[in-house]
């Protein structure tokens, strides 16, 4: 249901690769429009994001919002997307008066800089206006440089007391990267993103004890974060930082070891999975 003339606007998890071609159709002048607010800001907040790209896949996803839900309009047009979002407004389809309503009531998901590309779709006095950030995970050979990363803002948090949930920690000692921990992390994240879940039960019933035991790696304590999704170190690391028990593993004062590794499958329904595994050798 539509409210005229105000914009209604939905964030949504997305399923599926994008290019930067221009879509057919699109209007320039409120494609031009919306970028012009979204580099002098509106409803009071400031801009400053860099250009929105038309992506004529993220168009098509825009048409088929029309009929289905955001996420599943992506992955009809075939885009997958970490995070979008989906303006819709009722009224006068000129630019200025599109853009005017977007600036009074979707600002926000307009001037965010994790958005970086557009579609439009517009049908009479409708328009629907689909932002994304497209999934752009890390290349396999990246990996070393990804978990030198991980450890590096890991470390960092490590160094400032914080409150995990309604515990709190001291700042704790700076962990070091272990090999056998990141072979480990690294076959958990593959079976993950093979088979498509998140869990810290292997589909073989193994906890992350058992499978750094069977790793080899002789140990006093161990402990596991996974997370799904994230295309970045410094997206997984703030993800752990915010969730509680995730937090509490990586501010754990007991271990000095870490591994971690990530698995793309672009088949799987997040597209890529991490696994942190901490220790502290016998």
């Amino acid at each position: 249901m539509f409210r005229s003339p105000r914009a209604l606007a939905m964030a949504a998890a997305a399923a599926v690769c994008a290019g930067i071609a221009s879509p057919a159709g699109a209007s320039p002048e409120l494609v031009n429009a919306l970028n012009s607010l979204r580099a002098h800001g509106c409803g009071g907040r400031p801009g400053a994001a860099p250009p929105l790209r038309e992506d004529a896949q993220l168009a098509q996803a825009a048409k088929r919002a029309e009929r289905l839900p955001l996420g599943d309009a992506l992955a009809a047009a075939g885009y997958r997307a970490s995070r979008s979002a989906l303006i819709r407004v009722q009224g006068d389809p000129a630019a200025k008066s599109v853009a005017d309503v977007v600036a009074g009531d979707s600002c926000a998901y307009l001037i965010d800089p994790g958005f970086s590309e557009i579609g439009v779709h517009q049908r009479t006095r409708e328009t629907w206006i689909a932002l994304a950030e497209p999934f752009s995970p890390p290349a396999a050979e990246a990996s070393d440089a990804v978990a030198e990363r991980v450890l590096e803002l890991v470390n960092r948090a490590r160094t400032e007391a914080r409150a995990c949930g309604d515990k709190r920690f001291a700042a704790a000692g700076r962990l070091k990267l272990n090999g056998t921990l990141s072979r480990t992390s690294l076959a958990h994240a593959a079976d993950m993103a093979h088979h498509s879940y998140m869990a810290h039960t292997g589909r073989d019933g193994s906890t992350p004890a058992d499978r750094a035991t069977r790793a080899g790696y002789r140990w006093r304590s161990v402990g596991e974060n996974i997370a799904s999704g994230q295309t970045t170190p410094e997206a997984v690391v703030e993800s752990w930082i915010k969730s509680p028990p995730h937090c509490a593993n990586l501010m754990a004062p007991q271990f000095t070891e870490m591994g971690v590794a990530y698995s793309v499958d672009s088949a799987s329904k997040a597209g890529i999975y991490w696994a942190q595994l901490f220790g502290t050798p016998r």
